[in-house]
């Protein structure tokens, strides 16, 4: 598991004491003390006398500890502070991460042990060290999250024994991390009428449906160099995106500074928000409201096509789901539908096309 933020060992907390009935837990600590982890555990509620705990950094006695105990589950926390007095490198280099790694996993095989190994990474993943862990272990989860937001995915990149980007959603709360069933509630929760610039995606996250509220605002750049600021997508999608707008459907947006932003903190890189995207900043610039009830999917192409995406049932089942009334969706996705649905399903071929639906051109 590797994490940029807070909450990994709440999280892990949590783990232990569903495995109660289980076998032996040993928690292995080299950042904390047995008093700071009894006080978050006190906190939570954590009730398993089967959690052992280690505060221990030295490899080899690490290792005779997991020998004479025999657990059931081994964690580490984390990675960076262990060491091999074998390896003159300091702890946390990319040479003691890989030797400590090598040696837990050849420990924890033989003995048919359970292991989860907890590394830090930046948000662009830039340590060196942690990273060397994705090619070892079998399944690499990030705990994604930002400071100033109560909610966390937890996200599966990589998964030896099942699929890959399926995500959980939880917000953290006194008594820890507290599951969110339905993420797209949260996400879409806090929407105004008739405010222009705003409207909802559909972004799929493994095979788990989420829509999310996308803003757009455009502004009238004080400065020489126009601004394109994109939070929560990829920054040059943006500028693309904006360069399209510009040439395919006249809207002079070169004298515009662009802001853009996925509500609630998440980060999404799927080519189907494209035309919230597009539709979203055409709304801010014209000042023109997206009825609250329309939900956009689409890839948009240089030449200012909508091009279909993959599985656009569960996209349109999920808004279904929690009440939207429209969707506007690639013209050849919804040639190949086959389920009835209750919404009103517009398929337009170009971004100029959506527009004419909306009134923004």
């Amino acid at each position: 598991m590797e994490s940029q933020e807070y909450g990994k060992s709440t999280l892990i907390l949590q783990i232990c004491d569903k495995l109660k009935a289980d076998g032996r837990v040993l928690y292995i600590s080299g950042e904390e003390s047995a008093e700071q982890i009894k006080i978050r555990a006190d906190r939570l509620g954590i009730n398993n006398d089967s959690l052992l705990f280690l505060g221990e950094t030295n490899i080899d006695i690490i290792e005779n500890a997991i020998n004479n105990i025999n657990p059931k589950l081994v964690i580490i926390d984390s990675i960076q502070t262990m060491y091999s007095e074998d390896v003159t490198s300091a702890a946390g280099s990319v040479s003691q991460v890989r030797e400590i790694t090598a040696r837990v996993m050849k420990i924890c095989k033989q003995a048919n042990i359970t292991t989860i190994i907890i590394g830090h990474v930046t948000k662009d993943g830039n340590i060196a060290g942690p990273r060397v862990l994705e090619h070892m272990v079998d399944t690499v989860l990030y705990l994604e999250g930002e400071r100033y937001f109560s909610y966390r995915i937890l996200r599966g990149v990589k998964n030896r024994f099942g699929s890959t980007n399926e995500i959980g959603m939880f917000e953290m709360q006194n008594e820890g991390m507290v599951e969110i069933k339905n993420p797209s509630s949260i996400l879409i929760s806090d929407r105004e009428e008739k405010i222009s610039g705003s409207i909802i995606v559909a972004s799929m996250e493994g095979t788990r449906p989420l829509l999310i509220e996308l803003q757009a605002l455009t502004s009238q750049s004080v400065f020489g160099i126009p601004r394109r600021n994109a939070n929560g997508i990829d920054y040059n999608r943006l500028t693309l995106l904006v360069a399209v707008l510009e040439k395919r459907s006249g809207l002079m947006l070169g004298n515009q500074d662009v802001y853009l932003n996925l509500v609630g903190g998440i980060k999404v890189n799927e080519p189907a928000l494209d035309l919230g995207i597009v539709l979203a900043t055409a709304s801010s610039f014209k000042n023109v409201s997206i009825p609250k009830d329309v939900v956009a999917i689409g890839e948009v192409g240089l030449t200012g096509e909508v091009r279909a995406v993959n599985l656009i049932e569960k996209r349109l089942k999920e808004s279904e789901k929690l009440g939207f009334k429209v969707c506007i969706i690639p013209e050849s996705n919804k040639k190949l539908l086959k389920d009835n649905y209750k919404l009103d399903i517009i398929g337009v071929k170009n971004i100029r096309e959506a527009m004419k639906h909306l009134g923004l051109v």
